[in-house]
């Protein structure tokens, strides 16, 4: 018998990555020096990781799964969601799709670096083009109140150029380093579990 994954299987790991990524977006955290309303979970890495070991359609699955769930219970109208949505997806097509070109330890970290640069440069624009202006004029925000904030605990955040270039790019890279290493350091090993798994499945042990 094959010990190809079946579509059961995949549907199933699918499902199990989701919960847990979608358990790990409630527990986020600030940095240092960042704008205080731009918050880092976790749950990115376990979709990440199971980007690596089932493909990018399962990927985006887990990642769209996550969103649509947590968008009940929203607190940004939904734009943190799509934004987590489009970022997570960025990262996990390019990191992915690099390393099925090249398979190996540098192909993967490679194509993480690559994401997490294009992920950053895409929250730039997101945050500029969509999340802005969404509180500016369907929450009635101003943009001085915004970058007070932000200047509270980074002075030199005092426009929308330096709140884009001097937060959510390095926010956004920092984010993308975290998911990476976590990343590198579980892939492996939960990919050769998941094998031997799927393995004892197929060939199941028999006693005499």
């Amino acid at each position: 018998m094959s010990t190809k994954m079946t579509k059961t299987m995949k549907i199933t790991y699918t499902a199990v990555f989701a919960a847990i990524a979608t358990v790990l977006m409630y527990f986020e955290f600030p940095l240092p020096f960042m704008p205080p309303f731009l918050k880092i979970d976790l749950s990115g890495a376990v979709i990440l990781i199971g980007a690596f070991i089932f493909g990018v359609g399962p990927g985006i699955a887990m990642a769209a799964i996550k969103d649509l769930i947590h968008v009940t219970q929203t607190q940004t109208a939904g734009t943190g969601e799509l934004q987590d949505f489009l970022l997570t997806c960025t990262l996990i097509v390019i990191a992915v799709t690099f390393y099925r070109l090249h398979t190996s330890r540098k192909g993967a970290f490679v194509g993480c670096a690559v994401g997490t640069v294009v992920m950053s440069i895409v929250a730039m624009i997101t945050n500029k083009l969509i999340i802005l202006p969404f509180y500016v004029k369907g929450m009635g925000w101003n943009l001085d109140m915004i970058f007070d904030l932000c200047k509270s605990v980074n002075p030199a955040i005092d426009g929308m150029n330096a709140y884009l270039f001097l937060g959510v790019f390095p926010f956004t890279m920092i984010k993308g380093i975290i998911l990476t290493t976590i990343t590198m350091l579980v892939y492996k090993r939960l990919s050769v579990f998941i094998k031997e798994k799927r393995l004892s499945v197929h060939h199941p042990a028999t006693t005499n």
